[in-house]
């Protein structure tokens, strides 16, 4: 697997901030029996959406200075602000329907609370992956809920922008893991593991209704999680990556752009 720079994300970012997917002319078309299934979910997924990222940017930042990559800093900066984007856009709709955007909800209390007193790159990173990997399953299942033509378009766009999140972050997380020892690996293969089943499950419980909706029972939404695992996080994937990346390399090339 190719493991781009830093400076190339950074110019990812900022291209795909130009293009406009969302059609806004459109007015939202969705029946009361929809919004029932949907509205408490969207709700607390355009809550999540908006977070500062300070965390986030000071955990970058300390790690960026360690490996002396200063525009990885860059990139994760464009990346919170085009998470930022998909709260603006979801704010967007629930003013259009008529519902108010919430302040609060338990889900993303507890996450926060986590990532409040993280400051370890390798956390954030598979923390992060873990997210955006129940996201895309999330818009999918939103996407199938309504006839919405604006809700589609809107969740269209979300699930773009994600796929490459979770390159960019599952790039980070092969920097990472390359550099420990074999011991240090098969910790830290086994609590990816665990962390992701974990989360997947409270994800479950909390927006079963709306994966319901989604034509998603629970055996179908655990089968798509573990797959997503095994593709971001497998062993296969991190073990066999080591063989042929070279960490100081990257960081090598990121120091000259």
């Amino acid at each position: 697997m190719k493991t781009q720079t830093s400076a190339y994300w950074t110019n990812h970012f900022l291209n795909n901030s130009k293009i406009n997917r969302i059609d806004w002319t459109l007015k939202p078309e969705i029946s009361d029996s929809e919004k029932q299934n949907i509205l408490k979910s969207l709700q607390a997924w355009q809550l999540g959406e908006t977070s500062e990222g300070k965390h986030l940017i000071n955990a970058s930042n300390k790690y960026a200075k360690a490996i002396n990559d200063e525009e990885y800093l860059n990139a994760v900066k464009l990346f919170i602000k085009e998470e930022q984007k998909h709260g603006n856009n979801l704010g967007k709709y629930l003013d259009l329907i008529g519902e108010q955007r919430i302040k609060k909800d338990w889900g993303d209390s507890l996450f926060r609370k986590i990532r409040y007193f993280n400051t370890n790159m390798e956390l954030w990173t598979i923390a992060v992956i873990t997210v955006e990997s129940t996201a895309q399953i999330f818009y999918q299942a939103l996407k199938d809920a309504t006839n919405c033509t604006l809700l589609k378009q809107i969740c269209t766009d979300i699930l773009i922008d994600e796929a490459s999140h979770i390159t960019f972050q599952k790039e980070r997380l092969y920097i990472i893991f390359s550099q420990k020892n074999s011991f240090s690996k098969w910790i830290s293969y086994h609590a990816y593991s665990c962390f992701f089943i974990c989360t997947s499950l409270v994800v479950w419980l909390a927006h079963k209704k709306l994966f319901k909706t989604g034509k998603l029972n629970f055996y179908s939404f655990i089968s798509k999680m573990r797959l997503k695992l095994k593709k971001v996080a497998g062993k296969t994937v991190l073990f066999e990556h080591e063989k042929v990346f070279n960490p100081k390399i990257l960081i090598k090339q990121n120091s000259y752009n």
